[in-house]
């Protein structure tokens, strides 16, 4: 298991596999098992390089403030560390927030880009916008950990079909550390970079899930922003795509970087 540190925390990454650096970034609460289906395909054809972003998974949970900056600085060391030269990053929900502050600081490290489920800001724009982000604060600071996974497993595998998809998430979200999730919660609101997308040169897929918890009209609308991008939809999919809908995932992805 190897680890490397960076501005004192130790930071767990797992590499696979040998050809172009592929980069994958998990979203909040999870870690590099986010990409179990995803991993065995890309490692055929690529180097894959998976990290436990800052308070999450295996790598430190430091106390402090946590921040989408703080995060990509850490990818940023990690990659100076590996010297991988510029890679394909992939980033599901958080992980696609920490893909764009890297493709925006720092391009020249950015062979491509995928974003997933995500935005380039999360802001807060009114009264109910600060209702809602202050409601699910609220219950992950009431709840426990693990009755959190068990309601976010049914959200969002909630076919019959998806019991074991249900049970793996509400196991793993059980695992997290609350102070952590919530420094990393914290770390999303009020984060943004989406006046700056024009500096994003790579060749950018924005992959969407079909019934996200945000519509597609709003990755519709960013991917316009981006001069070298394009958007696939992928239905019968909620927020965790590489998960719940991952032949079709792969199929895209595979797609997109055989081009690159």
């Amino acid at each position: 298991m190897p680890y490397f540190e960076h501005d004192g925390c130790a930071l767990h990454y797992e590499e696979y596999g040998r050809g172009d650096p592929v980069l994958l970034i998990h979203g909040l609460g999870s870690s590099c098992r986010d990409w179990e289906y995803q991993i065995p395909t890309l490692a055929a054809h690529y180097r894959v390089i998976a990290v436990d972003v800052r308070g999450h998974g295996r790598s430190d949970k430091p106390r402090e403030r946590y921040s989408i900056a703080g995060f990509s600085a850490d990818i940023e060391a990690l990659l100076d560390h590996l010297l991988p030269g510029p890679v394909h990053v992939v980033g599901l929900s958080m992980g696609g927030m920490i893909g764009f502050q890297l493709a925006v600081d720092h391009p020249q490290l950015l062979r491509s880009l995928t974003i997933v489920n995500s935005a380039p800001e999360v802001k807060i724009k009114g009264f109910d916008d600060v209702k809602q982000f202050a409601k699910r604060w609220l219950l992950a600071r009431v709840f426990s950990m693990q009755a959190i996974g068990k309601a976010l497993g049914k959200n969002l595998f909630p076919k019959p079909g998806q019991a074991d998809l249900r049970e793996k998430i509400a196991k793993r979200w059980a695992q997290n550390e609350k102070r952590a999730y919530l420094a990393s919660f914290s770390a999303i609101v009020g984060w943004g970079v989406q006046e700056k997308l024009s500096r994003i040169q790579c060749p950018t897929l924005i992959v969407t899930a079909d019934r996200d918890y945000t519509p597609v009209a709003l990755k519709e609308a960013y991917t316009r922003l981006i001069p070298n991008a394009r958007m696939v939809v992928i239905a019968d999919s909620r927020h965790a795509t590489p998960l719940d809908q991952p032949e079709e995932f792969n199929r895209v992805l595979m797609a997109f970087l055989s081009t690159r």
